[in-house]
């Protein structure tokens, strides 16, 4: 199972309809889960440690644990695909995606890695586009299938 724990609510109708796409073409391949959570209005640090405390209240023992996050480390997509491979085998597999303030330090020393999906700023809730897109792509990269191309 591969879940996603973001931080805010998709609100635009297009930014649902895309996701709802890629979640059903994950669900070929994967269960995928989407827990979504309220942002936090408190001020910048205030707020990346409410809402860090709300997705470690999430994580579950045992799970792999990837953050969405600008410092993190890049990869390709093939490295992503065998990444995301290696975790799914071992246990379930957990995204996060905090809020507009970024993540909370405590947060991210629970994570096993810190992934970064670009080097631009990237709002969000685009973020979860980008990582669906991502996911279902590594998907049909492991399954032999040409869609990756």
């Amino acid at each position: 199972m591969i879940r996603v724990v973001a931080v805010g609510k998709i609100k635009e109708r297009y930014l649902a309809e895309a996701l709802a796409e890629y979640a059903k073409r994950i669900a070929r391949y994967d269960r995928l889960e989407l827990v979504e959570l309220s942002e936090s209005r408190a001020g910048a640090a205030e707020a990346r440690a409410q809402e860090g405390r709300k997705i470690l209240a999430r994580l579950r023992p045992g799970e792999s644990v990837v953050a969405l996050d600008a410092g993190g480390r890049e990869m390709s997509t093939e490295e992503f695909a065998r990444d995301l491979a290696k975790r799914r085998e071992r246990n379930t597999l957990t995204y996060i995606i905090g809020g507009p303030e970024g993540l909370d330090a405590a947060l991210l020393a629970r994570c096993d890695l810190s992934l970064s999906l670009s080097m631009l700023t990237l709002p969000h809730r685009l973020a979860r586009l980008v990582l669906y897109e991502q996911i279902y792509r590594a998907l049909t990269i492991s399954a032999g299938h040409p869609y990756h191309r």
